[in-house]
């Protein structure tokens, strides 16, 4: 079982908060776009903040008498926004979010009280699956749990902080979203339970989930580059290697085709750099030439509704590299 995906609903519940009616536009390669004057667009920019003041109306609830002060200072956050829209002014995705962090402060045990519902769920599942898989003790089964749940609070602790943390960006949410493994650092609890046999079979099927994901992210990636630039067979080996060595899953020991056993990525390297390394001249160019068009087209649909393209926009990746 992935845990990977366990953060997501929370990450789109922020994000929804953060940006209101506009918060689904900003993570989508191309935007539709939005016909009629300036002041239609305003209009319908205004009419959307309300819908987002309505929502924040309902989490104030929850949040208790501390949401009011926050709410406002939201509120005033919007609608300058808004101003700053309706004047013809350029208004980036990370305004919004900032605009709306100071109740998201307050309204974090919301969020961890429904992560954690979430998450007792998908514990509840994989400790009985190794339970069940390796003959665990009740003892050993408690410990597991205890494990979990502990792992659990710490990375609850990491995500509210990055939360409130001045100068946090969409992006830096995203990227921890995507980077969430709930089971990290299990095999050091394993060592301490399971006989050298058993351990044997774990760390291997372990190695095979962690696999999976760097070949389903290093596939995707060479794909994407292939539409683009036709890549001959050596440079989708060159573009897969670098993509792999770079994964956060990738280990030295993984036996991947087309990777060299114990190499690792360059400390320092830019992901994006070393895979474009691998084209032509040509390919570069013509690289350069569709970037810039799909660039164009995502910055006038979004420029329709007053926002501008997030400062790391990349067609290859929308998490950004």
């Amino acid at each position: 079982m992935s845990f990977t995906s366990s953060a997501r609903p929370f990450v789109l519940l922020i994000i929804g908060l953060a940006l209101g009616g506009l918060g689904t536009t900003l993570f989508r390669e191309s935007l539709p776009g939005s016909a009629g004057s300036p002041e239609e667009r305003a209009q319908k920019l205004e009419a959307e903040l309300k819908q987002a003041r309505n929502r924040v109306a309902e989490f104030e609830a929850e949040a208790g008498p501390g949401g009011r002060d926050r709410k406002r200072t939201m509120t005033d956050g919007m609608r300058g926004i808004a101003e700053k829209i309706r004047a013809g002014q350029a208004v980036n995705p990370d305004d919004i979010f900032r605009a709306s962090q100071p109740l998201m402060r307050d309204l974090a045990p919301l969020f961890d009280r429904m992560r954690l519902k979430e998450e007792r769920r998908m514990i509840d599942s994989k400790a009985g699956e190794l339970a069940r898989k390796y003959d665990l003790s009740p003892q050993d089964q408690v410990a597991l749990r205890q494990w979990f749940e502990e792992k659990s609070q710490a990375d609850a602790q990491r995500w509210t902080e990055l939360i409130g943390r001045d100068g946090t960006r969409l992006e830096d949410i995203v990227r921890a979203s995507r980077d969430v493994r709930p089971d990290e650092g299990l095999e050091k609890f394993m060592e301490g339970v399971l006989s050298p046999d058993k351990l044997t079979g774990f760390k291997a099927e372990r190695m095979a989930e962690r696999a999976s994901r760097v070949q389903h992210e290093a596939d995707m990636m060479v794909t994407r580059l292939d539409s683009i630039v036709k890549l001959d067979e050596a440079q989708k080996d060159q573009v897969f290697a670098t993509m792999a060595r770079s994964s956060k899953d990738y280990d030295p020991a993984m036996v991947l085709e087309g990777v060299s056993s114990g190499t690792a990525a360059t400390p320092g390297t830019n992901r994006q750099e070393a895979v474009l390394s691998a084209l032509t001249p040509d390919q570069r160019a013509a690289y350069e030439v569709e970037r810039h068009r799909r660039y164009e087209k995502t910055a006038e649909e979004m420029r329709a509704i007053g926002l501008t393209p997030p400062a790391n926009w990349d067609m290859l990746d929308n998490d950004g590299w």
